[in-house]
């Protein structure tokens, strides 16, 4: 089973949460976004969920209405301290009356090749939880099938394919995962299950299960470093990864932009 989105679009996005696993993740993400919009439209938090703080309510600051506000948070690694943070930063927004419009995940990740090779963009047409279940005799069986809740988000479809057309990426689902794919049986198993996807990281679903609880649109935009398959750490291109990373977020300004106006 799988939530739906909310509608085919969202409301215009006037505040953005953005939630990464780690600092040089969400430092990344804020150069590019600072890069593209106003001063004093960007804010960061450390990985500690009771220190979120944010443009606006959260630090007693509030400037007068540029088009978009962005917090990024970086929240921890793997989907429930990813969970936890995004869910504490969109209750202390709800709180101070000043709530978010839109979250997104975000990070670098390993890619599934062909799809999305060492360097390129990826954005979620759906946000999944790839090792969320059971493994039985027979093979893996999902949470949802289990009947145990549902193991898959839908970003705003018309929303997350104009941010994928937008930044030239890949578009398919991203896998979140507890343990990172170290081998090609793996990644052969994990495309075998998730037809199209195209890139593997730790927090998505976990950003994604906090958004929906709180009624809030999600996207997931990843940059890859490396191959999901066996672990060679001699290939992997964080460095590229993460100035990718600025550069999706340096456009994805204009891109909220067109689609408040065509909302």
């Amino acid at each position: 089973m799988a939530v739906e989105p909310m509608s085919g679009t969202t409301a215009p996005a006037r505040r953005l949460l953005v939630v990464t696993a780690v600092a040089a993740e969400r430092d990344a993400v804020a150069a590019g976004l600072a890069a593209a919009l106003p001063p004093d439209a960007v804010a960061t938090a450390p990985p500690l969920p009771a220190a979120v703080v944010g443009a606006g309510a959260e630090n007693g600051q509030r400037p007068a209405a540029p088009a978009l506000r962005a917090t990024v948070l970086a929240g921890g690694v793997g989907p429930a301290a990813a969970a936890a943070a995004t869910a504490a930063a969109l209750a202390r927004a709800q709180a101070a009356g000043d709530p978010y419009d839109l979250v997104v995940g975000a990070g670098i990740a390993g890619g599934f090749a062909p799809a999305a090779p060492v360097g390129a963009v990826a954005v979620a047409s759906a946000i999944t939880a790839a090792d969320l279940g059971a493994q039985t005799p027979d093979g893996f069986v999902p949470v949802a099938e289990l009947g145990f809740g549902t193991s898959r988000h839908l970003p705003p479809p018309r929303l997350g394919r104009a941010v994928a057309d937008a930044l030239a990426a890949a578009y398919g689902p991203v896998l979140t995962v507890s343990t990172v794919t170290g081998s090609a049986e793996r990644a052969a198993e994990l495309a075998g299950r998730h037809p199209g996807a195209v890139a593997e990281a730790m927090e998505g679903f976990g950003v994604a299960e906090a958004a929906a609880a709180a009624g809030v649109p999600v996207l997931e935009i990843r940059t890859v470093s490396n191959a999901v398959g066996p672990r060679d750490r001699a290939a992997w291109r964080i460095g590229e990864a993460l100035a990718a990373l600025t550069a999706a977020f340096g456009g994805l300004p204009a891109v909220l932009e067109g689609e408040a106006h065509h909302g």
